[in-house]
Formats: C-alpha cells, structure tokens, sequence
C-alpha cells in the first residue's frame, strides 16, 4: 500500500484532500522564495514566508503521521529560523541546501499523488548548511 492509500484508509478523504491541496500550493511556490534568498530587498519577507511553509507542512504532516516529511520539516524550521536572525541575503550554501530541500519535496508530492512510499532522505539533506555569508 502506497502513502496516498495508507492516509485515506486512516483519514477521512477531505482531510487527505485539503491536505495535499495545501501541500502542492505551499510547494509551487517553494523555489521562487528559495531563489529571492539571495536577493537583499526580498530575503527577510522569503525567510518569513518559507518559515511559515515548513512550519504548516511540519504541523499538517505530523497530524497525518508522515515521520520522513514532519522531521524534515522540523529541520529545515529550525534552519530557517536561523537565518531570520542574519541580515541576508542568503550564501549560495543556503540556497543550494533549500533547493535540495526543495527537490524532496517535489518528489514527495509525486510519491503521494502517485501513491508510491514517500522516497528516502539523503543524508546530505540532514547537515546544516554554513550560514554565514561568504
């Protein structure tokens, strides 16, 4: 049983719905925010916004019980709210990191309309980028 059967069959289908509606929205626009990193008038509203992303992913997916996705999610929160504290913009460490990141979830969001399991988190994903600009 894929991820996408195993939520309907714990889940009332609207949830899942609303959820992976959500969920393609908050991604869709992931990677424009990533690249605005870089860019010192828009980085502190693109941490802002990515910071809100990841923390609605964080909290829908633990709800459903999506391990893989809610610590992911936590890691990449915290990261973010690192880079809330810096000035910006964000190094090319950063951003390449967060593209990573970004390139997860894509592919999560693939595994659950395909109903496939969710695919395995490099370890690469798990090191903090350096933060600090170079």
């Amino acid at each position: 049983m894929g991820v996408r059967r195993d939520l309907e069959a714990n889940f009332d289908f609207e949830i899942v719905d609303e959820f992976l509606d959500h969920y393609a929205m908050m991604v869709d626009v992931m990677e424009m925010l990533i690249i605005d990193l870089q860019n010192q008038e828009r980085y502190e509203r693109s941490v802002d916004e990515l910071f809100r992303i990841f923390h609605n992913i964080k909290s829908a997916s633990g709800f459903l019980q999506l391990e893989p996705m809610t610590r992911l999610a936590t890691f990449v929160e915290d990261v973010l709210e690192q880079l809330r504290a810096l000035d910006g913009p964000a190094n090319e460490d950063v951003v390449n990191w967060m593209l990573e990141i970004n390139d997860l979830f894509l592919s999560w969001q693939d595994d659950l309309k395909l109903d496939n399991s969710l695919t395995k988190i490099k370890f690469s994903l798990l090191k903090s980028p350096d933060l600090e600009k170079a």
